[in-house]
């Protein structure tokens, strides 16, 4: 079967009532980025921090994958599929998908703050005193600002072996995730699923643009394909 990889941002949980990442003043939730996302915020006030996430993981309990997740599953049936997401959700887990690769951490999971690679399934909250198995505070597991990506090079190396890709949910505007459309061969079809698509058929070769809202986009995509 031929390799399908799917990147996706916000835009795909949007309609499972998840807020995208920022609203247009530029805050999430009410915070200033920085306060929330960075280790200089989390060094300065981590109960605000940890509390910030709590409420995040909180709301998936709320939330259920969309139409759109589920077209998503619907494709392995006929493809090989690598999803490479920006989004913190298990939505994608949620609706079945089997290959999912988390560029920005998972709400559901959390990490030592003396070692980046002990990293535990969580689902509760992260409280201040909640320690890892080097005795130090856990942390949520997210990239935040200012930090390194580790996923990137296998999101890379997936992204390579791409004979379809499909971006959806994403402006494809914050890096290291933008980079990724740089690495699929020159000829590879590329399908933008947007309402308000960030490109033209001008940037990319061989790129469709289907202006539309994941869940109907991912609709339109199963029709071209099946």
């Amino acid at each position: 079967m031929k390799n399908l990889v799917i990147l996706s941002g916000a835009g795909i949980s949007a309609e499972s009532g998840i807020n995208t990442f920022r609203d247009a003043n530029g805050l999430w939730e009410g915070h200033d980025i920085y306060e929330v996302a960075s280790p200089q915020g989390f060094a300065a006030n981590p109960k605000l921090v940890l509390n910030f996430y709590n409420e995040r993981r909180k709301q998936l309990t709320t939330v259920a994958p969309n139409k759109a997740h589920y077209n998503l599953t619907e494709l392995e049936k006929y493809f090989n599929v690598n999803i490479i997401t920006q989004n913190v959700d298990d939505l994608h887990e949620r609706s079945g998908s089997s290959n999912i690769l988390h560029l920005h951490g998972e709400l559901l999971k959390a990490r030592s703050t003396k070692n980046e690679h002990a990293i535990y399934n969580w689902s509760d909250d992260i409280n201040l005193g909640d320690l890892c198995e080097y005795n130090s505070q856990l942390r949520p597991h997210i990239v935040w600002f200012g930090e390194d990506v580790p996923m990137l090079e296998k999101a890379i190396e997936i992204t390579k072996k791409a004979d379809i890709l499909v971006i959806i949910g994403t402006s494809m505007q914050v890096y290291p995730a933008a980079s990724l459309i740089s690495y699929i061969s020159i000829n590879t079809p590329i399908y933008f699923i947007d309402p308000k698509p960030a490109v033209s058929k001008n940037d990319f070769n061989n790129l469709t643009i289907i202006n539309e809202v994941a869940s109907t986009g991912t609709e339109k995509l199963l029709r071209f394909f099946l």
